[in-house]
């Protein structure tokens, strides 16, 4: 449970910090990271999905977390229609999408800690 919640807190707090950041091409993933997500996915309780189909939607979310105008609860609720599953774990979903396979998401959010800049910008 409380793994759940870091997941998710780590998540929502790397798609605020990214919300305001230009748009930057994510990495491809390494393998570590798609089986650690796999593995989140599983111990939430949403692993009977297609593994190949929950990577690429996870992908997906990178570059939606760049753009102006998103937010995660949007996001989410995306997800949730995408994975057929209510907004709260979908929500998990994403955070773990976020954590895994968004590097630049989580990167984004430790350079926010650490050089001054808010993590919620609320002015342009």
């Amino acid at each position: 449970m409380l793994t759940r919640i870091a997941v998710t807190v780590a998540g929502l707090m790397a798609a605020g910090a990214v919300l305001a950041a230009p748009a930057v091409a994510e990495p491809a993933p390494d393998v570590t990271d798609v089986t650690d997500f796999l593995n989140v996915l599983d111990g939430i309780g949403i692993g009977d999905l297609d593994p190949g189909q929950a990577v690429s939607l996870g992908q997906s979310l990178c570059p939606l977390l760049a753009q102006r105008g998103q937010n995660t609860a949007d996001i989410a609720a995306k997800v949730g229609d995408s994975i057929g599953r209510p907004l709260g774990p979908a929500t998990m979903f994403t955070g773990a999408a976020i954590s895994f396979l968004c590097p630049k998401a989580v990167d984004n959010v430790t350079g926010s800690l650490t050089d001054g800049r808010s993590l919620l910008p609320l002015f342009g």
